[in-house]
């Protein structure tokens, strides 16, 4: 029997400000922030949630969790 290793699921946390709330098209991507890539969706959450709490005040900034895992092995 051959085992298989659990494929690696990676997320990216990152924000920045937005040109309408109601969209996710980003005023200036160049600056984006980049708060970090992490291996477990929990974790991610985690991460995305402190950066929104800490800028909930903030209509126009927003934070996002993306599955990178799926841009990299898009047919899985």
């Amino acid at each position: 029997m051959e085992e298989t290793t659990p494929q690696q699921r990676l997320h990216l946390v990152m924000g920045g400000r937005v040109k309408d709330p109601r969209t996710l098209e980003f005023q200036d991507p160049e600056s984006l922030h980049v708060v970090g890539i992490y291996s477990d969706y929990d974790s991610a959450v985690d991460a995305w949630r402190a950066q929104a709490q800490r800028t909930v005040d903030d209509a126009e900034m927003r934070y996002v969790v993306v599955h990178i895992h799926k841009l990299l092995t898009p047919d899985d």
